[in-house]
């Protein structure tokens, strides 16, 4: 009687814990984009247009590039300088400073992007006084 028990529990182990289910269900996919998709114009208008805002202060600043920085991109040029600009409204060396070492850092091992972000920036930074990390010496830390 002992040993019928141990039997129909092994059994009963061994069919929970099978690798292969007997029944596989097709899986249902749902698409949400029933939305209008936003064109890289559109986009980098919306973000220029935020950080063009005369009003915008120290927390919109950084909660914008904090949330800009999350996307997967390297903001373009335009978007860039207006959040510059933005810093220069404020007074603030330091998130201008930390905007661009941010680009850098977004471009990865990609080593064609920051030089080309610079090289467009270059008017603005001068005519903002702001100069790069590599002007600083702090890319080297």
């Amino acid at each position: 009687m002992f040993s019928a028990a141990v039997r129909l529990s092994v059994s009963g182990a061994r069919s929970l814990t099978r690798t292969h289910p007997r029944c596989q269900a097709l899986l249902a996919s749902r698409c949400y984009s029933h939305g209008k998709q936003e064109t890289d114009e559109e986009f980098d208008a919306r973000w220029v247009t935020y950080f063009n805002k005369a009003d915008i202060d120290a927390w919109e600043l950084r909660k914008g590039m904090n949330t800009l920085i999350g996307y997967d991109l390297v903001p373009e040029p335009k978007i860039i300088e207006a959040a510059l600009r933005a810093c220069r409204r404020l007074n603030d060396l330091a998130s201008a400073i930390r905007i661009l070492e941010a680009v850098k850092d977004k471009a990865g091992p990609h080593k064609d992007i920051y030089p080309y972000v610079i090289q467009e920036l270059r008017p603005t930074l001068n005519e903002l006084g702001i100069s790069t990390p590599e002007e600083l010496g702090i890319d080297k830390v």
